[in-house]
């Protein structure tokens, strides 16, 4: 009896041991699923708040693409917000011939990047003021052939701006040891060509007066027509006289007149002229008995006057056209004046 009171202990014993085994296991496989779920639980957050900044900084930047875009466009959109385009002209020869074309144009502004009295831009510097005006401008007007050496420095400035080059249909322009004379719009036939060249690119890039600029445009030309026939005929009598010329700016003129010219290269600065080189100017105008000295204006007459005295040559004071007032005719008043004076030498 005993015996079985202690196999029957036994078993209890062993069978609460293996309750508790069980127990136990199954306390570890709760407390270790917790602890994955609280693992993923984890894991989430951190993802979230990765994908939370990622979110962010593709906003950031899709936002600062954007802001790029407008930045890079802003001067080609500026002026298409207020209807108007904006043209600028280099110096004054080439803002006489837009002022001609663009008149009654409708929402169109015109300026000339120079004061109207800066003359020739041989070594111009530019200005600040120069750059902010260019700065939002559509159509910039050059004269071409050198004359605007700055033209660079502006197309960065404004690289959305169209550049007319009114010199694109200029054939044999004179040039002195691979240097180009850049002064062609003193020849009447030269000017005739950059005012189509001018009317025809206005045209194509500011279509909406393209009628006004076509009606400006017979208008002008009729006028500079028969500003060259006058020309023509009152200035006949000195083709193949001898002349001497101070300012390269006449070269053109000389040669529609037919004129047999001695030019002097001064680079504007007759100040710099040698007496040897004096000298010899004197010696070519005895030798060839030169009646003519042609000078600008706005030219020094000191060395004119002393070729003057040492020879029988007499000078003539002409008018390039560099300078000037605002009138549409100034060009074309600038021209007969020079016929008027150029009429004593015959």
């Amino acid at each position: 009896m005993s015996n079985e009171n202690e196999n029957e202990k036994a078993k209890l014993e062993k069978k609460n041991k293996e309750a508790e085994s069980k127990k136990k296991n199954e306390k570890a496989k709760l407390e270790k699923k917790s602890e994955e779920a609280m693992s993923e639980e984890e894991l989430d957050a951190k993802y979230s708040k990765y994908i939370k900044y990622i979110a962010i900084a593709i906003v950031v930047l899709i936002l600062i693409t954007v802001i790029g875009i407008l930045n890079i466009n802003r001067n080609k959109n500026v002026n298409q917000d207020d209807g108007i385009t904006k043209i600028v002209t280099s110096f004054y020869p080439m803002y006489v011939i837009a002022e001609n074309l663009v008149d009654g144009a409708s929402n169109v502004e015109l300026t000339n990047m120079t004061d109207v009295n800066v003359g020739c831009l041989h070594d111009y510097t530019l200005k600040t003021e120069d750059i902010k005006k260019v700065e939002n401008a559509d159509i910039f007007i050059s004269n071409g052939l050198g004359m605007e050496s700055f033209i660079g420095k502006l197309i960065e400035a404004n690289q959305d701006m169209d550049v007319i080059d009114s010199s694109v249909s200029i054939e044999n322009p004179i040039s002195h040891e691979n240097e180009t004379n850049p002064h062609i719009w003193t020849s009447i036939d030269n000017y005739l060509e950059q005012v189509q060249t001018v009317a025809i690119e206005l045209k194509r890039l500011d279509p909406e007066n393209e009628d006004i600029y076509e009606a400006n445009r017979r208008a002008y030309i009729a006028k500079l027509n028969r500003l060259k026939n006058e020309f023509n005929n009152q200035l006949e009598d000195l083709k193949d006289e001898r002349a001497i010329c101070l300012n390269e700016a006449f070269e053109y003129m000389a040669k529609d007149i037919g004129l047999q010219l001695t030019s002097i290269q001064t680079d504007h600065e007759e100040s710099t002229m040698s007496a040897e080189t004096l000298r010899n100017i004197i010696d070519i105008a005895n030798s060839q008995d030169i009646k003519i000295i042609i000078i600008d204006k706005n030219d020094n007459r000191a060395n004119a006057e002393t070729i003057a005295n040492e020879t029988d040559a007499e000078i003539y004071v002409l008018n390039s056209g560099l300078t000037g007032n605002l009138d549409k005719d100034a060009y074309i008043n600038a021209m007969k004046e020079n016929i008027e004076i150029l009429k004593s030498a015959n």
